[in-house]
């Protein structure tokens, strides 16, 4: 490990002492006073003892400082608003408007279950709590919603990347979730972790290299199923599928020049926005106060549907803008065509978007009386023609 500049100067400052010691026994062996050598090597080994102490104290404190500096989070940016919490977030925008219906909406899982295609019984029996089974036209709306995510993002410039499902220990701590976070993920009994989202292998692919500058930015996505413990989330959504152990999300992430990650990070978000959009969903866009952002972020937006069986807003998507924290970690750098000196890159992530939580607003925005669903006119392609879930 290397360490910290502020021991060096102790280390010197031994080895000039060992070195002084070591010339007087020379003097004192050529002058023949052996009383003088043994006086002297007896010095030399009660500083050498000294010495050693004190490396392994201060080895043992770099370690320390280390596990602390790696719990961390980043800083955030200037114009992100002070605050303990989500109360203390700001609204940016709203689009869209609340769906007007005729009738006391339901919640996703009621209409799920009653159609028959949603069984979070059946998933108990198998898996325990927090996970479902989706059935017939509701398994077919969850390819359907992958492939119109992927394509709209290949559309905007986004590369389709299938990364692996499971990383090591470095592409976990490269991204934020170790060491602080290792609680809220699954891991192998051969040391593998699930991924919570491809933010961790997408963003890991540019871990311990030198980037040329032109090749900036680099937008990649991909549809992965995803895996969290929810170890904080006792007792919250415990029923349907907004909070779950597994689920499957399409995910952006992007690696820019520095100058250039503020402009990104709109452009990410609006890439969400867009989506909601095509599929007609109100949401409103919130910037999100120090006390509400993640570990690795220095600025976020979430975007937040409405729910109608829920009469509330739910965040659908988080898009943030690492700036060079994670890439600091992962060693991730860039150099220009001109340049001998390297930089870190700034690196982005964003949900384009969750499928699970995509179903529960469409599910609950376009529910019917009698209880059937009708298919937005953007997914219709994707699901053979199909009107309506009945």
């Amino acid at each position: 490990m290397k360490r910290s500049a502020s021991c060096k100067p102790i280390f010197r400052h031994g080895k000039v002492k060992k070195n002084k010691i070591a010339k007087e026994i020379g003097m004192a062996k050529g002058q023949g006073d052996q009383a003088k050598v043994d006086e002297l090597m007896l010095k030399q080994s009660v500083s050498n003892s000294g010495a050693q102490e004190k490396e392994t104290n201060l080895a043992k404190i770099d370690e320390q400082l280390k596990s602390f500096l790696e719990t961390l989070p980043n800083l955030p940016a200037d114009d992100v608003p002070v605050g303990k919490d989500e109360k203390d977030n700001k609204e940016v925008k709203q689009w869209g408007k609340k769906p007007e219906l005729a009738f006391e909406p339901k919640e996703h899982f009621e209409l799920g279950e009653k159609l028959g295609m949603m069984d979070f019984e059946s998933a108990a029996k198998i898996s325990g709590a927090r996970f479902v089974v989706l059935k017939g036209a509701l398994a077919r709306m969850e390819r359907a919603l992958a492939g119109l995510f992927l394509d709209m993002n290949v559309a905007a410039g986004y590369t389709e990347m299938v990364p692996p499902f499971l990383v090591r220990d470095n592409a976990a701590y490269g991204t934020g979730q170790l060491p602080k976070f290792g609680e809220d993920l699954f891991k192998t009994t051969n040391n593998f972790w699930l991924i919570p989202t491809a933010e961790v292998p997408l963003t890991n692919l540019v871990a311990d290299s030198i980037l040329d500058e032109e090749k900036l930015p680099l937008r990649m996505t991909a549809y992965t199923p995803c895996f969290r413990s929810e170890a904080g989330a006792a007792g919250k959504d415990t029923r349907g599928m907004i909070r779950q152990h597994q689920f499957s999300k399409v995910e952006m992430v992007s690696i820019t020049h520095p100058d250039k990650s503020k402009e990104e990070h709109e452009r990410m978000t609006a890439q969400a926005e867009a989506i909601l959009q095509k599929l007609g969903l109100h949401y409103r866009v919130m910037l999100l106060c120090t006390g509400d952002m993640g570990f690795s972020s220095e600025k976020t937006y979430d975007i937040e549907v409405w729910l109608p069986g829920q009469n509330a807003f739910r965040e659908i998507s988080s898009c943030s803008n690492c700036g060079a924290f994670q890439a600091r970690r992962m060693k991730a750098r860039f150099k220009g065509k001109n340049s001998k000196e390297t930089q870190f890159v700034h690196t982005l992530n964003g949900s384009g978007l969750p499928i699970g939580r995509t179903m529960v607003a469409i599910l609950e925005n376009y529910q019917n009386a009698d209880g059937s669903i009708t298919v937005p006119d953007a997914l219709k392609p994707y699901m053979g023609g199909l009107d309506k879930i009945a």
